[in-house]
């Protein structure tokens, strides 16, 4: 792209540096997760279920972020690996809520210990002044992004 072109300047962009973030953020946890024998998703699922117990696959897959298709393979995993249960048969409806078993909670303690150090990094250069300002912001932008655009004001 040439200097006339009207692109986004990568050095400012407050959403590309976001991604990086993000992406630094997702390296590291991968990286101290990857020793206990999981990823980031397989983590997510853990947490997820030990916060709200019963979730279906499509709850499950929304909260971590990914396909229904590839939060299915991974519950058939935890299951054959005996860190989930789901019943044989859907209780109501099709969905087949799942629940940690002992071993998943003593997975997900170890995984929780190394995603908090990977955190407590991430934070280590700033004030609690500057980790809360940065939640905040985070938080509205999340906000600003997830609700419905404000109906156009003015008449044409």
């Amino acid at each position: 792209m040439s200097q006339g072109d009207a692109g986004i300047d990568l050095n400012t962009s407050l959403g590309y540096l976001l991604k990086e973030a993000s992406s630094a953020l997702r390296a590291a946890m991968e990286e101290v997760l990857r020793p206990l024998g999981m990823g980031v998703t397989h983590y997510a699922c853990l947490e997820l279920l030990a916060q709200r117990p019963g979730l279906s696959n499509s709850e499950l897959a929304r909260g971590a972020f990914v396909t229904r298709q590839t939060m299915n393979v991974l519950l058939q995993n935890l299951e054959r690996e005996g860190y989930v249960t789901r019943p044989a048969e859907a209780p109501v409806g099709k969905a087949l809520p799942t629940r940690l078993t002992p071993s998943g909670r003593r997975s997900l303690d170890q995984a929780t210990a190394a995603v908090r150090s990977v955190e407590v990094r991430m934070l280590s250069g700033m004030t609690e002044a500057e980790r809360s300002t940065a939640f905040h912001a985070l938080k509205s932008m999340i906000h600003s992004l997830t609700s419905p655009p404000p109906p156009p004001s003015g008449r044409g």
